[in-house]
């Protein structure tokens, strides 16, 4: 049976590297493997992997290539205890909304090319925001991004004062805070404005109940109705599929229908058009159904959901320049930014039927 061959440098603790590869469930390799690896001090390992000044580029390309070669990857805990920065922000949302789970990739991929880790903090069922956030402080974060509350509130108190606090697209705190959001007015104007171009006059309003942003978008729509001399139709409803069912039931209820729908978010639009075609209703043949967000649900073919869509990038590279200029300079003017949406048409919508 063939023996696996070992070098003392690189055995520590009762690890075995066979032909410089760490043995699977072994210790993970540090940067003095490394530098016996190469044969060359552990300082120079240091710089080349800290990206300091000092070795040359023949070295560096040697150290990074020995690094993936071993298996090498920066312990963040023994860097966060021998440096007085962390560079870490924590992340509020939750995992059931489609929005929030494309702003959070956002702000994986940009917060890493900034040179930020993310510690995500997902709310849930026992797992309230106060141990959440309470959690985020405990790994040091140096500021906080908010895209939800408990429950899905429209507001949110109890955000930490010894960190710099971000709001992005969801619930909004009490005092003076950054907040980049989506341009909820302009968006429902555009669904408005492209309802009333194929000839819709009767346009019913599925609302979001309580939930963030539900108040803007509700306000806007009564003032695109009264900019047209169009009698508003509101359905009061939630942001879920369930509530958007539960409103085109009521809708149906009655003896006639509008000619279009208009739902607070595209889940809740998802809700409605899925009933109204249980029921026989054609979309957009006999009632055209909007969204609004252009979330991961609103392109699947059976839905085809004409919505309003923003730039996660965007939200996230906006969100991420507040709370990182926050953190450099904490007097900084409170910023306020709107990302003003873009019109999708898909299948969901069409003319006002005639008769």
């Amino acid at each position: 049976m063939r023996e696996t061959p070992t070098d003392p440098a690189l055995t520590r603790q009762g690890e075995v590297r066979a032909y410089g590869f760490a043995v699977p469930g072994r210790a993970r390799p540090t940067m003095k493997d490394l530098a016996d690896h190469l044969g060359v001090s552990r300082q120079l390992v240091s710089l080349v992997l800290r990206e300091q000044p000092g070795p040359s580029e023949a070295s560096r390309r040697r150290v990074l290539a020995a690094a993936e070669e071993l298996g090498y990857h920066p312990d963040a805990s023994a860097r966060l205890l021998r440096g007085r920065r962390s560079y870490r922000l924590g992340v509020l949302f939750t995992m059931r909304e489609p929005f929030e789970v494309d702003l959070v990739e956002a702000l994986l991929v940009d917060a890493a090319e900034r040179g930020y880790s993310l510690v995500l903090g997902p709310l849930g069922p026992g797992r309230p925001q106060r141990s959440v956030i309470a959690d985020l402080l405990g790994q040091r974060i140096e500021g906080l991004v908010v895209l939800a509350a408990d429950g899905g509130a429209a507001t949110i108190d109890g955000l930490p004062s010894r960190v710099p606090v971000v709001q992005l697209g969801g619930p909004r705190g009490s005092g003076p805070v950054d907040d980049v959001r989506v341009d909820s007015g302009l968006g429902v104007e555009m669904l408005v404005g492209h309802l009333a171009q194929l000839g819709h006059e009767r346009i019913a309003y599925v609302t979001g109940g309580a939930g963030p942003n539900a108040a803007d978008r509700r306000n806007a729509y009564l003032e695109a109705l009264w900019r047209r001399s169009m009698a508003p139709d509101l359905i009061e409803s939630t942001f879920t599929e369930a509530g958007g069912a539960e409103a085109a039931s009521v809708l149906l209820a009655r003896p006639s229908l509008p000619t279009a729908i208009m739902a607070g978010n595209d889940r809740s639009a998802a809700g409605v058009l899925a009933t109204l075609v249980r029921r026989g209703v054609r979309v957009p043949e006999d009632l055209s159904v909007v969204g609004f967000d252009d979330s991961s649900i609103a392109a699947l073919p059976y839905l085809a959901l004409t919505t309003v869509r923003y730039d996660p990038r965007a939200l996230a590279a906006r969100a991420l320049d507040a709370v990182i200029q926050r953190i450099g300079e904490p007097e900084a003017p409170v910023t306020t930014y709107l990302d003003a949406p873009e019109l999708v048409v898909r299948g969901s919508t069409g003319p006002v039927r005639e008769g």
